[in-house]
């Protein structure tokens, strides 16, 4: 699944998704779908409501591309998705070669964190963690580790960004799964150690409920380490 043997690229989301499952890092029911005439079958396995993400190593940035189709609420709906995601991403790229859709359950609303990974020449592999949309945009309040972490540094990581009331329960507000936020900081971490040929994860978002955490897309970048030169 990752080859070292390759030029530095993204993984396609559905093998990205096998690779955190490997892990242990949840994400939705979900199924890859090479031909339209398996689209109807598939939706139906997984059941309703669904979200259709085009897969190709071409397209990184699936929305910009109208590659992405939410709330599909029948066979129908999905294989006319599918049909307007192709056109779409075709007029976007012309040139994209399109392995397939990714079928994925939808989930429901929660509040949206941010995890990823970098691997730095000095330090290594370093997990950053936020809050998503305006917190990290904007406020760029993030905060980083080296990998890999333990469930306390996780969890100083979570309590040390400035929108950690969010996910405490201010005002109210329902306390959010935060111990089950700092174990899957943790699986991040290891995934990039042990996966030297990792050079980047982008989870974004991730989704944070009462009792539960669930990645909702997930991005893998591939580049060999560069070998240290022989004495």
């Amino acid at each position: 699944m990752i080859s070292n043997q390759r030029a530095p690229h993204f993984v396609l989301e559905p093998d990205a998704v096998e690779i955190l499952r490997r892990f242990g890092i949840p994400y939705p029911e979900s199924e890859f779908v090479r031909e339209a005439a398996q689209v109807a079958s598939a939706a139906e396995r997984l059941g309703y409501p669904l979200v259709m993400k085009i897969v190709s190593e071409d397209i990184v940035h699936k929305s910009d591309a109208g590659g992405v189709a939410v709330g599909i609420s029948s066979a129908r709906e999905a294989a006319a998705a599918y049909e307007r995601i192709l056109t779409s991403v075709r007029a976007y790229q012309p040139a994209a070669v399109i392995q397939g859709v990714f079928l994925c359950r939808m989930a429901e609303k929660g509040e949206e964190v941010i995890i990823g990974t970098v691997r730095d020449e000095i330090f290594g592999p370093t997990v950053m963690f936020g809050l998503g949309g305006i917190f990290v945009e904007i406020l760029k309040d993030v905060t980083f580790r080296v990998c890999p972490v333990d469930q306390e540094q996780a969890l100083e990581m979570i309590r040390e960004i400035k929108g950690y009331p969010v996910l405490a329960g201010t005002r109210g507000r329902e306390a959010l799964a935060v111990s089950r936020l700092a174990e899957l900081i943790v699986k991040v971490s290891r995934l990039a150690v042990e996966l030297p040929g990792v050079a980047e994860i982008d989870l974004n978002p991730v989704r944070v409920y009462s009792h539960e955490v669930t990645v909702l897309d997930a991005r893998i970048f591939i580049s060999p380490p560069a070998r240290e030169p022989e004495a």
